[in-house]
């Protein structure tokens, strides 16, 4: 196999033809540029150059071998690099995406905090439907989503909380609850729940049940958010939601109640650890100082 160094000594020959001048370029001396010559025409078996006391020259092996070498070696030069910027520069193109109308609205602001700081870098925002977050964040689909915290995914990374909002019920507008002003946690467990494919989007709130109480059946599941509301519309069973709901999703078949006692839903920028970029760490410090007030 032949060494990074021999490749550098060989191919920067090949152009200077001249040892001087090639282990100026290399920062080595002339005697090491000659010994690792002859190491690597060994190796070949026949000689790569012709020497006299007046020039140098390829012979044909050694031209063939260039010929061959170099778009090989610049191609792996060109790999490396775009490598490099895609980990550490900040141009390029990013996908962010999100699930409900209000985290669009909070990635939009973040997407101009960002361009200040990133002009270089595209961002594109993409709706995604329940069960697409993690898939896409793994394929590299996608290299940021907006979600429900916390994410209890070893190869999904997160970062800071940007928006705390209460938990509330979605009942049909017939049921028993939507006369209450609020509910506790533990009726949830009285109540069919909707299903959603991707729990990573929006987590239900697990009840404490009342000893002795009899375990409800869930509720069907459902491909996506809205249709997740008809179902509940339609009176087959109660979706835990955020409080944005209640602003963004009004129906007139649907009441939207406060659980009470159930901590806040926290939102916040999840990535594939293995994919932790320049980028991807600067959007989600972009969107960071846009919900703290530091934008």
């Amino acid at each position: 196999m032949i060494e990074r160094h021999e490749v550098e000594a060989f191919l920067t020959l090949a152009d200077e033809l001249h040892f001087g001048r090639t282990a100026e370029r290399l920062h080595v001396s002339t005697a090491r540029i000659s010994q690792t010559i002859r190491k690597l025409e060994r190796r070949v078996g026949v000689p790569l150059f012709r020497r006299t006391s007046r020039r140098v020259a390829l012979t044909a092996v050694g031209r063939q071998l260039q010929e061959e070498l170099r778009p090989a070696w610049e191609g792996m030069g060109t790999a490396l690099q775009r490598a490099i910027e895609a980990g550490r520069g900040l141009s390029g193109t990013l996908d962010v995406a999100f699930l409900s109308a209000a985290a669009a609205q909070l990635l939009v602001g973040a997407t101009q905090v960002f361009r200040d700081r990133a002009p270089d870098c595209d961002v594109r925002i993409r709706e995604a439907q329940a069960g697409q977050l993690l898939p896409w964040l793994r394929s590299g689909e996608i290299d940021l989503a907006l979600s429900a915290l916390p994410v209890s995914e070893p190869d999904i990374a997160s970062g800071l909380v940007l928006v705390r909002e209460a938990r509330m019920l979605a009942v049909p507008a017939i049921h028993p609850f939507a006369h209450r002003s609020s509910i506790l946690a533990e009726d949830l467990a009285r109540v069919r729940l909707i299903q959603l494919p991707d729990q990573a989007a929006i987590p239900p709130q697990h009840a404490d049940r009342t000893p002795g109480a009899p375990l409800t059946a869930p509720g069907p599941t459902a491909g996506t958010f809205q249709e997740a509301l008809t179902l509940v519309g339609a009176g087959q069973g109660a979706l835990p939601v955020g409080a944005h709901a209640r602003r963004y999703y009004v129906r007139p078949d649907i009441t939207y109640i406060p659980v009470s006692d159930a901590p806040p839903l926290a939102w916040g920028l999840i990535w594939a650890a293995d994919r932790s970029t320049a980028r991807v760490r600067a959007f989600a410090e972009a969107a960071a100082a846009l919900a703290h007030g530091h934008a």
